[in-house]
């Protein structure tokens, strides 16, 4: 294409950005006041027609972790540690946490950090300080490269890098993302034509409808020329968020097979996804450190009483004669703590109500199944999330047992897509006997953990049902089905928007 045709084939936006070619593309927007994807798009224009050369680079930055940034504003825990050894000298082991106010994941990092530096010694259940003041008033290499993030990690020096990967280690603490730069190089014929200092000029864009009915309007103009072998730019239709869209086919797969969907609040009492599913009132899983508690001085309010007293006596002294290993928990059940209101942390309180509506049925029969979120208290990172999907599923039937269960779940996962699958052993608190799921990666070459499975302890079924009537019951992590499936590697890429990620999402079809 000769210079004249060039000229006349550029577009408004084209001309606009040619006095700033020489200038970084943020520059160029706010010179030519475009957005930044309408100078991006202009930019490829004029690299088809041979006036600039782009050169697309991408660069690693280090940066502060969410962890990260809270760390930096109120210390390291190996730094607060030090701060409370250097007026004490020594701690006795079992108390320094506290007295340096670290969690006991915290107090274990910042053990191990001092420990490995060799600032502490560990002797008779004692944390003795082995540096003097002047050491412990120098920054830590890990203090000074959370004060300068953000950084090239290219660029770092090999100390830094060091460091970096060891506080990459570390939940939360670091992280790096990717920055693409597009620069621009001016080739012979762009200069020449930066030399005319073109201008918006007389060409007409396009034929309008008030082009027509004015029969003068277009005489003594050109129309733009087009090039048709331009590339022109994608158009994205409207769909469903990909995790949407699995939600949906796992659904389809359930149905399928016969099951009936069961739905419920996100926001439930502790009674039914705790007490009903014969989980001890002073299990770990109910603290603060994994449940999110929603402030409630009433509290949520209970089911039938008769239900009430038959769980509380499943709790303190099992669920009658003639059952040997059913002789509860041993302990005094407390109605306020039944009553907590909690974001439920597992889909299972759904069954739990299924089969206390089953109760009242003529027939105690039936397949279901749920798929919703879930919450636990976790620290955010690469592989931990807040919020997650769960996949539910019992089987309320006389005739149903533990072979039944296997097949059910390994059909399940052969229509995700999951050729190898195998069973392990495994204990559940209200599951007996319980397994764990594990399907084959072919990509990592490794077996991952998708969720446990069991058959209902007596303790659920006979105050729920009446009766204990066999119960299948599995809880799978539906996350990790999603990771694998779209290849994702870090769990927040499924919920941070990414609205070029989201385009180029695959349907989810197996």
């Amino acid at each position: 294409m000769d210079k004249q045709k060039i000229i006349e084939s550029l577009s408004p936006n084209e001309i606009k950005i040619l006095p700033y070619l020489r200038e970084e593309v943020n520059n160029i927007c706010l010179n030519s006041r475009l957005d930044k994807t309408s100078v991006l798009r202009a930019l490829e224009f004029l690299e088809n027609k041979n006036i600039v050369k782009l050169i697309h680079t991408k660069k690693k930055i280090a940066e502060l972790g969410i962890n990260g940034i809270f760390y930096k504003k109120k210390g390291l825990p190996e730094r607060r540690l030090l701060n409370v050894l250097r007026e004490k000298r020594i701690l006795v082991f079992q108390e320094a946490g506290k007295l340096a106010g670290l969690s006991d994941e915290e107090f274990k990092a910042a053990i191990g950090v001092l420990k490995r530096k060799e600032m502490i010694e560990l002797k008779n259940g004692r944390i003795i300080l082995g540096v003097n003041n002047q050491e412990i008033s120098k920054k830590l290499p890990e203090e000074i490269l959370l004060e300068s993030l953000p950084l090239d990690y290219d660029s770092l020096p090999k100390e830094k890098k060091e460091t970096f990967n060891l506080l990459y280690s570390r939940k939360g603490l670091v992280q790096t993302k990717e920055e693409k730069k597009t620069e621009i190089e001016i080739t012979a014929v762009g200069k020449e034509i930066l030399e005319l200092k073109i201008k918006a000029g007389n060409l007409i864009e396009q034929i309008t409808p008030e082009l027509l009915k004015k029969d003068s309007s277009w005489k003594g103009k050109k129309f733009r020329r087009y090039d048709l072998n331009s590339r022109s730019p994608e158009i994205f239709g409207g769909k469903r968020h990909f995790v949407n869209q699995a939600t949906d086919y796992a659904r389809k797969i359930w149905a399928e097979m016969g099951f009936r969907e069961m739905s419920g609040n996100m926001v439930d009492s502790s009674f039914w996804v705790f007490d009903s599913l014969f989980t001890p009132q002073d299990h770990p899983a109910r603290e603060m450190q994994d449940t999110f508690f929603i402030s409630n001085d009433e509290g949520s309010e209970l089911p039938d009483k008769k239900l009430v007293a038959k769980v509380k006596e499943s709790h303190e002294t099992g669920v009658g004669k003639g059952l040997d290993k059913s002789k509860g928990w041993g302990y005094q059940w407390n109605e306020k703590d039944a009553k907590r209101t909690i974001l439920r942390t597992h889909t299972t309180s759904l069954s739990a109500m299924k089969l206390y509506e089953l109760s009242q049925a003529k027939e105690k029969k039936g397949k279901f199944f749920a798929v919703g979120k879930v919450f636990r208290n976790e620290t955010i990172d690469w592989k931990h999330g807040f919020e997650f999907y769960q996949s539910e599923g019992i089987v309320v039937d006389k005739n149903a047992n533990f072979r039944h269960l296997l097949g059910y779940l390994k059909q399940f996962y052969k229509k995700m897509g999951f050729e190898k699958i195998r069973f392990r052993p495994s204990y559940f608190s209200y599951t007996e006997p319980s397994v764990e799921i594990d399907v084959f990666d072919e990509g990592r070459k490794e077996w991952i953990e998708l969720g446990g499975a069991g058959m209902f302890r007596p303790e659920i079924t006979i105050p729920l049902l009446g009766e204990n009537i066999p119960v299948l019951a599995w809880g799978q992590g539906f996350d990790r089905i999603i990771t694998d499936y779209y290849k994702i590697k870090d769990l927040r890429e499924m919920y941070k928007n990414n609205i070029t990620q989201l385009r180029k999402m695959k349907w989810w079809v197996k």
